[in-house]
């Protein structure tokens, strides 16, 4: 039986976080390559930790004299995302910090896979299942709670970056507890907020004093009343942060990436990886179709799944869940969907633009739930299949 009334709950995580940061860098080391070549091949992993950065992983081009030579410059990327995101601390400093490049050229026995797949089209880089999901909650389409705890550390980011609350540092979490009635979100019943500060005098009465103003902007009218309970950076002073404070990892906020657990996940992450790795493709690929049946007005809610195997072009199955909010059966769906899209990795690729640049802006504030951009940032989230899936119903 569904409910319709409950109380669910979604974190986010700053830009500034141990774990986004090794995001950050990975993702940047991957526009690298592709800036440099279109059909390259990245998968890239960090690490990093008190005074310490270290990159590994596998890299691919096809001018190896040319892969040399961008192995140099990672220690740049590096350092210009640890810059930009705003670290100048005594333990971890973008210009002090010991950078250890462990990059390598991409296994044989992997590409052999994914260049000659068993139907003579591209193979998919790695087996798997991804999960796509849209709902009608939000304008973005996106579960609310997820996506205003992102926003809420956007709005923070952004006053931290132009000056206007020094105060702040680059190391953030939120909070947001949403209550919901026939379905819908009506309300914050809680929020959670924990943010570094660089003055160590400040209390979490002065911190909160700081962010509400901004957290209140930031939600919807109406969502926050004398009943909702504040908890800001609840266990006192937060002064160390990030990867002084807190080891980091590529590809350990794969729910603060998606759907803030208001949807299955496959279980693979998508930092460092390039668009031949279905992991991060067809996650891309199953959001668009999700979000294009419910812009259709099909469901008021959709889950998408998708199934790969390595070395195999075509999806090994398609799923869709109308959440019995459908106007149409779910068989249709996954027919329609198969229909509208070409859902081999090349396919997928070329579909949504995906052989770009456009990867170290999703690192941070979710993958999905983001505007389209000009420069093909965000494909995945127009919604100009409506009228093709429509048709094929």
């Amino acid at each position: 039986m569904t409910r319709n009334d409950y109380v669910f709950t979604s974190e986010s995580v700053s830009e500034g976080h141990p774990d986004k940061l090794c995001d950050r860098i990975s993702d940047a080391v991957l526009d690298a390559f592709l800036t440099q070549e279109p059909e390259a091949r990245v998968a890239c992993e960090t690490f990093a930790t008190t005074n310490r950065v270290v990159i590994g992983g596998e890299v691919g081009l096809s001018d190896q004299d040319m892969l040399k030579d961008y192995m140099g410059k990672i220690d740049a990327i590096t350092r210009a995302c640890i810059k930009d995101i705003g670290y100048e601390q005594d333990k971890f400093h973008h210009e002090t910090v010991e950078i250890t490049n462990l990059l390598h050229e991409q296994s044989a026995h992997i590409a052999q896979g994914v260049d000659a797949g068993a139907d003579k089209d591209e193979g998919a880089g790695d087996q798997g299942i991804m999960f796509g999901y849209a709902t009608t909650e939000t304008d973005a389409l996106m579960p609310a709670p997820i996506q205003y705890s992102h926003a809420v550390l956007r709005r923070l980011a952004e006053v931290r970056k132009n000056g206007t609350e020094p105060a702040l540092g680059p190391d953030a979490k939120s909070q947001l507890s949403v209550r919901y009635e026939n379905g819908k979100p009506v309300g914050v019943t809680s929020i959670v907020l924990s943010t570094q500060h660089l003055d160590p005098d400040l209390s979490s009465a002065d911190i909160r004093a700081i962010v509400e103003p901004y957290i209140i902007e930031t939600l919807p009218d109406g969502w926050l009343s004398a009943d909702t309970a504040w908890h800001v950076n609840p266990t006192g002073k937060f002064v160390i942060g990030g990867p002084d404070g807190d080891a980091g990892l590529t590809g350990r906020k794969i729910i603060v990436d998606t759907y803030g657990g208001a949807a299955p996940h496959g279980g693979g992450a998508f930092s460092g990886k390039d668009p031949t790795k279905v992991d991060r493709s067809a996650a891309y690929a199953a959001r668009y179709l999700a979000k294009n049946v419910v812009a259709a007005g099909m469901a008021e809610r959709c889950t998408i799944q998708l199934s790969y195997a390595i070395g195999v072009a075509r999806p090994l199955s398609i799923y869709a869940d109308l959440h019995g909010t459908g106007e149409v059966d779910p068989a249709a769906v996954e027919k329609a969907v198969n229909a509208a899209m070409d859902l081999t990795p090349s396919g997928i690729r070329h579909h949504l633009g995906l052989n770009r640049p456009i990867y170290e802006r999703t690192a941070a504030y979710g993958h999905f739930g983001r505007t389209p951009t000009d420069d093909g940032g965000f494909s995945w989230e127009r919604t100009d299949l409506v009228e093709a899936l429509k048709a094929a119903v």
